[in-house]
């Protein structure tokens, strides 16, 4: 798998990590991959987290939290449709 910078490995490379950690999967679509990943790295390099590109940020640091990948809502997402919003994490 390559990326177009060192950020975007190393999210995939976090995020890998912490789908086998949890009992989850990584897309197995490629494009899907790719997106979230350079949206995810896009919102580290513009607000310092890193920020799920598919969740709407409010600003307040404390309530943006909850949005940071993986998201607060990955578990129940992936549960009840077989992945999260963005499509990155899978059942």
């Amino acid at each position: 798998m390559r990326f177009d910078n060192d950020l975007e490995a190393e999210f995939y490379e976090r995020s890998k990590k912490n789908a086998e950690t949890t009992g989850y999967k990584l897309n197995t679509d490629w494009d899907v991959i790719t997106t979230a990943v350079k949206g995810i790295c896009n919102n580290k390099k513009e607000f310092g987290e890193w920020y799920c590109f598919c969740q709407k940020r409010t600003g307040d640091k404390e309530q943006d939290k909850k949005i940071i990948c993986p998201c607060a809502a990955r578990t129940r997402d992936v549960e009840m449709r077989g992945s999260c919003k963005c499509g990155l994490y899978i059942k």
